[in-house]
């Protein structure tokens, strides 16, 4: 039985390492009510939690949880000092505390940036980490650690940006924001606006060629036909004794 529940949970960490960038190590905001489920079941939170992750750990939680606990006296002091062990993430709640379970979707935000897994045994705070897109939930049943499968909302949310999207939403904000503080947006639409310049093509390789030089000496067909003509009117005719005449003072024939 812990071999088949390993299995699962490697594959279902290997689905958000893959689609929503989670790296070791994990960081996993606790609340009362896991600690106080793990004082009584007796589960070593700190130890049992990496190996049931198979990798490094950052167990966590906010102001807000603590002072929770503080409020409901000495039935979950147990929890408390299980907690105050572990990382305190700054929340916006610091002078004006609030529930814990809305402390805890708070640090998620919108597309859970800092890939937080979530251990509850809350139910109202699991049904909300179910409809987030994204977030990993723990919690404890049976005397185990156990982490749920993929929401619904997790997985029909890879399904679309495999079906046709190449960047999800979260990676086009991050571009979107990262052009608005270099200003490029406003380039691009000027760019858009201008029309395209045809690429020049390759010369033609027969203008390429180096042209024939003239060699000197050699007559071309034009001149050698202009010389026989010009010979042709120099010519001389022998007269009766033996001398030649030019053409031009020989006697007309009668």
């Amino acid at each position: 039985m812990k071999i088949k529940r390993q299995k699962q949970a490697k594959k279902t960490i290997s689905f958000y390492k893959y689609n929503f960038g989670f790296r070791e190590p994990f960081q996993i905001l606790l609340d009362g009510t896991f600690c106080q489920a793990a004082l009584k079941n007796k589960i070593q939170i700190k130890e049992q939690m990496p190996k049931y992750l198979m990798g490094e750990v950052q167990l966590c939680t906010t102001n807000c949880v603590l002072k929770e606990l503080e409020s409901l006296g000495k039935e979950l002091y147990g929890a408390k000092i299980v907690l105050q062990r572990f990382q305190t993430r700054h929340c916006s709640h610091f002078k004006d505390p609030v529930p814990a379970s809305q402390c805890l979707i708070s640090m998620l935000e919108e597309t859970n940036p800092h890939h937080y897994f979530i251990a509850t045994q809350d139910k109202e705070l699991t049904e909300a980490v179910k409809k987030a897109v994204g977030v990993p939930l723990l919690y404890i049943i049976l005397n185990t650690i156990v982490l749920d499968k993929p929401s619904p909302c997790s997985v029909a949310h890879v399904q679309a940006v495999q079906a046709g999207q190449l960047v999800t939403p979260e990676q086009h904000k991050s571009i979107h924001s990262m052009k608005e503080e270099k200003g490029l947006l406003g380039c691009e639409a000027e760019i858009r606006g201008k029309k395209r310049k045809r690429k020049s093509g390759n010369p033609n390789p027969l203008s390429c060629l180096k042209k024939k030089k003239k060699q000197p000496g050699v007559p071309t067909p034009k001149r050698a036909d202009e010389e026989k003509k010009k010979r042709s009117r120099n010519r001389r005719r022998k007269a009766g004794g033996g001398e030649t005449v030019p053409l031009q003072d020989r006697p007309d024939r009668e």
